[in-house]
């Protein structure tokens, strides 16, 4: 039996929005890493479709946050103002 070499991972351009949305909630505390992964590909979705508000996207993405969230939605407000989004 032979091991076969991993394909090397292609990162997101710093620039991309998936990029600058999963950057977004690095900082925000969660019960588990796929919370984080999942509040991630919903501000990701609000980036992309700009529909609701960043409150909403918290809410609906289901992800069990460890702060408060109206705290998460301030974090991640003034991490899309650096991205100058």
């Amino acid at each position: 039996m032979t091991t076969i070499t991993p394909s090397p991972v292609k990162l997101f351009d710093p620039a991309s929005l998936e990029k600058i949305a999963y950057e977004s909630v690095k900082s925000i505390p969660t019960k588990e890493p796929n919370d984080q992964y999942r509040l991630g590909y919903h501000v990701w979705n609000y980036l992309k479709d700009k529909r609701g508000t960043i409150a909403d996207v918290v809410k609906q993405s289901g992800a069990r946050i460890l702060i408060p969230e109206q705290t998460a939605v301030g974090i991640i407000e003034s991490e899309l103002k650096k991205s100058a989004l």
